[in-house]
């Protein structure tokens, strides 16, 4: 990621992170599981904190509405890339879709340059956002160029994913964004201030993914694309295991994955 952060024009350049992400994230597992996978870790039933007895309900009916505005939106995407309109959702069902509300408290780091989120991207098949309650979300535009986001009141905000990636051969590329506190983020705080409110961001992203056991590879006309080798037939699962790997968010296998013909069985080195 440094190597392709130094890619990028000194203008369009991310911020560089010093230190851990100073907000808060809880993930709650949203919509129902597969009773049989191998990958039982992604899978596996959602903690409830305790002394909010309203926690379940009102996680999972929020959760389920993004999951649903997920949907639709794979379905027209499906349509438009020239797809039956089930290519992406019926590889959704009973995917490890997580609800994860962040929160980054300003009163303690309002300070302009301060990174919430580090430059990435998103390694499931869409996210989607409510809009947060203040600004510094950025993203990078297909030919490099920086933008600041700035979603209207009662919209969403739909990003694409590393898996959406995978199954259109690169066609559809995952967004790369950042999140920083920039003057508009500080104006935002000082009006917040004086109408004595919270000072704190708060951001209802929910990742929808790809089922664990499910295989990702071009689909349709993509696999016929000059692209498609890159994206090699692979569990959803595996993937998933991987990219968490590869940014210190779980255990290293010793193993390498059998990727011919959508194999999702792990092999063992020995």
């Amino acid at each position: 990621m440094q190597m392709k952060i130094q890619d990028v024009p000194e203008e369009y350049r991310p911020h560089i992170p010093v230190g851990a992400d100073p907000k808060w994230r809880y993930m709650w597992r949203v919509g129902p599981r597969p009773l049989e996978t191998r990958f039982k870790e992604l899978n596996s039933d959602p903690v409830v904190p305790e002394g909010f007895p309203e926690w379940a309900d009102t996680m999972d009916g929020w959760g389920s509405m993004m999951i649903s505005t997920v949907e639709v939106v794979a379905e027209m995407a499906g349509i438009g890339f020239g797809l039956s309109k089930d290519s992406f959702t019926s590889l959704m069902q009973q995917g490890p879709h997580v609800l994860a509300p962040t929160g980054s408290d300003l009163s303690r780091h309002g300070k302009e340059g301060i990174v919430f989120a580090g430059y990435h991207y998103d390694l499931n098949f869409l996210t989607i956002h409510g809009r947060s309650r203040f600004p510094g979300l950025y993203i990078w535009l297909r030919n490099g160029q920086k933008v600041e986001v700035r979603v209207p009141i009662g919209c969403l905000l739909i990003q694409a994913g590393k898996q959406l990636e995978w199954l259109t051969g690169g066609d559809c590329r995952s967004g790369m964004h950042e999140v920083v506190v920039t003057t508009r983020t500080l104006a935002a705080i000082e009006a917040a201030r004086q109408a004595g409110k919270s000072l704190w961001r708060v951001s209802s992203t929910v990742f929808g993914h790809i089922a664990s056991d499910a295989i990702l590879q071009p689909l349709g006309h993509f696999a016929k694309s000059p692209l498609a080798q890159n994206y090699p037939p692979i569990c959803a699962g595996d993937f998933v295991e991987l990219e968490l790997a590869a940014i210190n968010l779980k255990g290293k296998q010793d193993g390498v994955l059998n990727l011919e013909n959508g194999n999702c069985e792990q092999q063992t080195v020995g």
